[in-house]
């Protein structure tokens, strides 16, 4: 029920803060997002100015606000003009929101030009059609016929949760009238790409970007063909912005992953993300230079050995911004762009947004005790202070448990982190029962960070000491510590999580290592599948969410093939012994613990026939099992009152095995 605050973006003087934020309607069973916007010049409390929409952005003159909210059946831009005197805007007085697109279809995403004349926009359309509305009747057209079967002939059949249907997210320019209003049919930028921009399923306006001057467009794509599936290759194209030529491919001769494009201000550099292994979604994103004139590459930051996210620039071009694990943080970075040079600018917790102007820098900030808030700073970091505190009242009489990290010697002797969460109420010379959380990717890490799905405090409030390890294969720790764990699942992270396990025992005599139960999700499920057959003995119980049970079948069952042809050496067909070399299934008759499985019916990334197999081989082994299926949800359980559901059932689960009564 807590408000998630995010998507925070600054004026362009700076004073000004606009923001998304979710509350929750538990009985529609949804989230609500809305738009406020705080004076930071004053203080004060935000003003919430639009009640149910988001995506705001300022206008390049900061007296008005663009945003996306349903009109009609659809998704469109809606402007908000607010009023402004001697001292400012006034945000308690404004006209009526204006809507500014009148398309049939919903607006994916937008991105304004620098100067405010022109706008990105991206429909999800089928490329055959020559206008939106042709989309709009074909997609009626199939609400009325009878037959449902669909006919395919390549994949993507389906991906992440949503089956193929033919459409495509295509990139549209439009220029604003005299009267602030867009055409209803915007110019297609993207003419002859056959290829998602945004990329789907996670794809948003960074990856799409106009010039300074508002004359060409940069947008990055996979281009599908046949080999979609199994293909990381992103390429960044550049388009003139009135749609006067076809677009041209500026990465043609890096076959990995090429994206999130970024013009320098003074229009001759285009930065960029770049990995350079293809079909490996985990490579390190390197910092690249273009020189538009000439066309020469160069890499920013080879010496940085972090993979950079949420790319941006300053406003005289001297320096980068970037994101990026580090030793359990995730922390903002200034990259010198003449050098190279890194350093951090927030440290602490995890920096999940930010925005840059008028040499202010507006973060959105959380940690493990704290949810994101806003916190605003200097463009170098300094005078960092919280901004809003949107959820004081809802915690004010809330308890965390306290934690911290430790190091120990891992597999081959190297250095691996992990970090213990105190229970609520800890009282020193207890001892209490241990949730021993095994995180995803499995390029991934339990940072310093809040999380709604699998957060410790969850498990610190039922009475449970918490104990996570970022074994080899994790992110933030180096390139070659995240690469470890391809063609190894079952060897390095395994042995890491053994001596981690045993490293917080001798250092915390509060955890009862007699009452243990351990869960995981996504390859934390893999592992907990894998450690039901091979590392048993310390777990009085397990959870497994979303986990690969059988390797061999996942091949065949999953969307996303470059990953498993990746881990493993190649596809299933050119290499079984590698699928069966760490596969669950083969240790079936080595279980013996109490087993939770939660897995849900629109997982296309691990089907949950993985799940329903598990459990199968555990009723009919007659271990103590339960399975918690939804129909309705993803890799992850989103919907509120599911998301109760699910963690009602994992405590109790836990709970059932670590009490005192429970067969030892």
């Amino acid at each position: 029920m807590l408000d998630r605050v995010g998507d925070p973006q600054l004026s362009p003087d700076g004073r000004y803060a606009a923001f998304s934020v979710r509350s929750t309607d538990y009985e529609a069973n949804k989230g609500v997002n809305a738009v406020y916007v705080l004076d930071l010049a004053r203080g004060g409390q935000p003003v919430k100015l639009v009640e149910k929409g988001g995506s705001a952005r300022w206008s390049a003159d900061g007296r008005s606000l663009y945003y996306v909210a349903p009109a009609g059946g659809a998704a469109q831009l809606w402007r908000l003009d607010l009023a402004s005197g001697k001292s400012g805007l006034d945000l308690g007085a404004h006209a009526a929101p204006v809507q500014v697109t009148h398309a049939p279809l919903d607006l994916g995403g937008y991105k304004l030009s620098p100067d405010g004349r022109r706008v990105l926009l991206s429909y999800e359309v089928f490329t055959d059609c020559a206008d939106l509305a042709c989309t709009k009747e074909r997609l009626d057209g199939r609400e009325k016929t009878k037959a449902t079967g669909t006919v395919y002939d390549k994949l993507f059949v389906r991906h992440w949760d949503t089956w193929a249907d033919g459409r495509r997210n295509q990139l549209y320019v439009a220029e604003f009238g005299a009267d602030g209003q867009l055409p209803v049919e915007p110019t297609l930028l993207s003419k002859g790409i056959d290829g998602d921009i945004p990329s789907k399923p996670f794809g948003d306006e960074s990856e799409f970007s106009f010039s300074q001057d508002g004359q060409t467009v940069y947008f990055d794509v996979r281009i599908a063909g046949t080999s979609e599936p199994w293909s990381t290759n992103f390429d960044i194209y550049e388009v003139p912005a009135d749609g006067s030529a076809a677009p041209r491919n500026l990465t043609a001769d890096n076959l990995a992953w090429d994206a999130n494009p970024v013009p320098s201000p003074d229009g001759r550099t285009l930065y960029y993300l770049a990995m350079r292994e293809p079909g490996f979604e985990a490579d390190r994103f390197a910092i690249m230079a273009l020189d538009l004139a000439s066309g020469a590459k160069r890499e920013v930051d080879p010496q940085w050995d972090r993979s950079a996210g949420s790319l941006s620039v300053s406003a005289d071009g001297k320096t980068l911004y970037a994101t990026a694990d580090d030793q359990g943080q995730h922390p903002l970075f200034a990259i010198d762009a003449a050098s190279g040079k890194v350093s951090r600018v927030v440290g602490d917790g995890t920096v999940g947004g930010y925005a840059l102007a008028g040499g202010k820098l507006l973060l959105a900030r959380d940690d493990l005790k704290r949810p994101a808030d806003l916190y605003l700073a200097d463009a170098a970091g300094r005078g960092l202070k919280q901004v809003t505190r949107f959820n004081a009242e809802r915690l004010k009489n809330a308890r965390m448990g306290d934690f911290e990290f430790f190091t120990f010697k891992g597999w081959n002797g190297e250095p691996v982190q992990g970090y213990v969460v105190k229970p609520v109420g800890f009282r020193r010379g207890h001892k209490y029962p241990v949730a021993f959380i095994i995180h995803g990717g499995p390029q991934g890490a339990m940072d310093n960070g809040w999380s709604y799905r699998w957060n410790p405090q969850t498990y610190a409030g039922q009475g449970f000491a918490v104990v996570t390890v970022n074994f080899h294969g994790s992110t933030g720790y180096g390139q070659a510590f995240t690469d470890s764990i391809s063609g190894d699942w079952g060897g390095k992270p395994l042995q890491d999580l053994k001596l981690g396990w045993q490293a917080a025992l001798d250092k915390y005599a509060f955890l009862d290592g007699d009452r243990a139960c351990a869960l995981g999700a996504s390859y934390g499920g893999y592992m907990v599948y894998w450690i039901a057959g091979v590392w048993s003995q310390p777990w009085k119980c397990l959870v497994d969410h979303d986990g690969v049970f059988d390797a061999r079948m996942m091949y065949y069952a999953t969307e996303e093939l470059w990953f498993e042809e990746k881990e493993n050496g190649g596809p299933q067909f050119e290499h079984p012994e590698n699928y069966e070399r760490f596969n669950p299934v083969n240790y079936v008759r080595n279980w013996r613990v109490p087993m939770l499985i939660v897995h849900s019916g629109h997982d296309f990334r691990i089907p949950d026939t993985q799940g329903l197999g598990a459990f199968t081989a555990l009723q009919r082994r007659g271990i103590p099992s339960r399975l918690l299926h939804f129909p309705d949800e993803n890799h992850w359980v989103l919907k509120p009152q599911n998301s109760v559901q699910w963690h009602e059932t994992v405590n109790a689960w836990l709970k059932q095995w670590t009490s005192a009564e429970a067969p030892h």
